[in-house]
């Protein structure tokens, strides 16, 4: 999980992917160097989870080539 003190300089973006019926919602944070934050949208007090900034880039484009499809 991310340092909450850490949380207090990130500034969170909603996926694109996020649906408007309030279902589910990611957001992504940005302004920490080494790690890109992610949380729930619908519970923004609630805790994130921190991934290393190379692993979150093979992850985005490993989503975006459709290599991780369900």
């Amino acid at each position: 999980m991310a340092d909450n003190h850490a949380l207090h300089a990130v500034s969170w973006r909603k996926s694109s992917y996020s649906g408007g019926s309030g279902g589910e919602c990611v957001e992504v944070g940005f302004g920490m160097p080494s790690a890109v934050p992610v949380r729930d949208s619908k519970d923004p007090k609630g805790p994130a989870l921190s991934f290393d900034t190379a692993a979150w880039t093979t992850f985005v484009a490993g989503v975006k080539a459709g290599d991780l499809t369900a």
